[in-house]
């Protein structure tokens, strides 16, 4: 059962984590927000894996590559998205460079695991970025620094490499220690980037704390543990072409709670993103 329903649980968590940084970001500086948020994920994480007694990473070569995929799933994504859009990089571009990763993921996955990408899977994954480019057509506006673009290309390869890193070198692992060993580092070098910088900035509004809560518990413990039980158990291809989902769930979730319009290109791009995921899993 959680074979089936897992993908499609992660991708509706994962898509709601846009929305948590529309309502977050007006209130807090990028990096100082995902270092508040690593800090609570890593607090309830040790709290539930004591209590829980779960079993913890069994080597110092363990820790390390737990930490290594954390910092590139967490600190690169994570840190390229915010600080692109703090930038003013629109969140449709932001989401079309980041959507960039299925296609990358199929090109560096033969050579660095040895998987096999058929022919059937490269027409799904080259539909799916397809469908995404028609959901975001809307959404792209052209009124931003060309500098922005640097955060969310580092997000692409952050989260490609992270998938890839992850499924080669610690594909199994306690979800609860796991996550400890995985935002750690992350927070460790975000900690020292806001220091350095002097970026720590929040705004305790209710938004804000609401956006935290729901990126807390949602996105960075019920999505994150999700795409490691998935990472563990399919392909790399299998488990990136999952993000072709996200802008299309997104958009329509943005119908649904704030009432953003969706064009017939929007709906053509959804259909054609859910059929390029279906014959890339397939």
């Amino acid at each position: 059962m959680l074979a089936r329903f897992a993908p499609f649980l992660f991708v509706l968590l994962w898509s709601t984590g846009f929305l948590g940084a529309k309502l977050g970001l007006p209130h807090a500086a990028p990096l100082a927000f995902l270092l508040v948020r690593y800090l609570l994920v890593i607090s309830l994480m040790t709290s539930l894996a004591l209590i829980l007694r779960a079993p913890w990473p069994g080597s110092g070569r363990h820790w390390f590559h737990i930490g290594v995929s954390g910092l590139l799933v967490h600190a690169a994504y994570l840190g390229g998205v915010f600080i692109a859009i703090g930038m003013g990089l629109p969140a449709g571009i932001t989401s079309l460079v980041v959507g960039l990763q299925p296609l990358l993921t199929a090109t560096l996955a033969g050579r660095l695991l040895g998987e096999t990408v058929l022919p059937r899977q490269w027409l799904g994954l080259v539909l799916g970025f397809g469908g995404v480019a028609l959901v975001l057509s809307g959404r792209i506006g052209t009124d931003f620094a060309v500098e922005a673009l640097w955060p969310a290309l580092t997000a692409l390869l952050g989260i490609t490499a992270g998938t890839l890193y992850q499924k080669r070198f610690c594909p199994h692992f306690d979800w609860r220690s796991g996550s400890v060993a995985q935002f750690l580092p992350t927070a460790v070098i975000t900690g020292i980037v806001v220091f350095c910088t002097n970026g720590f900035r929040i705004d305790w509004a209710s938004e804000f704390l609401f956006a935290l809560g729901w990126l807390v518990l949602v996105l960075s413990i019920g999505a994150i543990s999700l795409l490691n039980w998935l990472i563990r158990h399919g392909s790399a291809v299998n488990v990136a072409s999952l993000f072709y989902l996200t802008p299309p769930t997104t958009a329509l979730l943005a119908w649904l709670l704030f009432g953003e319009t969706l064009t017939g290109l929007a709906l053509a791009g959804m259909a054609l993103a859910v059929w390029g995921v279906y014959l890339s899993r397939r």
